[in-house]
């Protein structure tokens, strides 16, 4: 067997721990940080990937990420007209109708007026009195129940104003159809 000859960097001295850098220990975790990069590289190539193919292929990918979002398309349900009842003596007696009329406005006796005009005009009306609120701006014609939704049509086309509005059943549940009248009426302009 060939034997070298000893030179000087063949012997070192024990108080150094290490000998060369190729030899070194390794320090412990460099394994996780290289697989990091690794992993952080590939997901920004499929990232750059998936969006390079969705700006060439346009939405066709179905991935919500690179989507487009949609604008909904709202179609309105239609409405359905009820023709107004013009004419108060043809309301069945049987529906026992009866109209109250709030004043919202800070006009005093309005209310009498107005329930005066509907009983010479032949409507079926009940008690007139003041509302909580007097400075009410716009005429509502309230009515609690779907089948009465024609005469509170007619009463639009009588007071020549208002617009109709269903309530819940309890919020007048003396008053199958309520008129609130607002500062928009003027009894002058009849």
């Amino acid at each position: 067997m060939v034997s070298y000859p000893k030179d000087r960097f063949d012997e070192t001295p024990d108080d150094i721990e290490r000998v060369g850098a190729h030899r070194g220990p390794k320090r412990r975790g460099r394994g996780w940080i290289g697989l990091a990069w690794a992993l952080l590289a590939t997901g920004a190539l499929v990232l750059g990937g998936l969006f390079a193919l969705s700006q060439y292929l346009g939405d066709d990918l179905g991935i919500p990420l690179f989507a487009t979002p949609e604008e909904p398309i709202i179609t309105p349900e239609p409405e359905e007209t009820v023709a107004p009842l013009t004419d108060p003596t043809t309301i069945d007696p049987a529906r026992a109708l009866t109209i109250d009329v709030f004043n919202g406005t800070a006009e005093s006796g309005l209310q009498t007026v107005v329930l005066d005009k509907l009983a010479t005009e032949g409507w079926p009306v009940g008690s007139a009195t003041n509302a909580s609120a007097r400075d009410i701006e716009e005429t509502y014609i309230y009515y609690s129940n779907p089948a009465d939704e024609d005469v509170a049509s007619g009463l639009v086309s009588a007071l020549g104003l208002g617009e109709i509005r269903f309530i819940e059943p309890d919020i007048f549940p003396a008053a199958p159809i309520t008129i609130v009248l607002g500062s928009d009426y003027n009894p002058s302009s009849e």
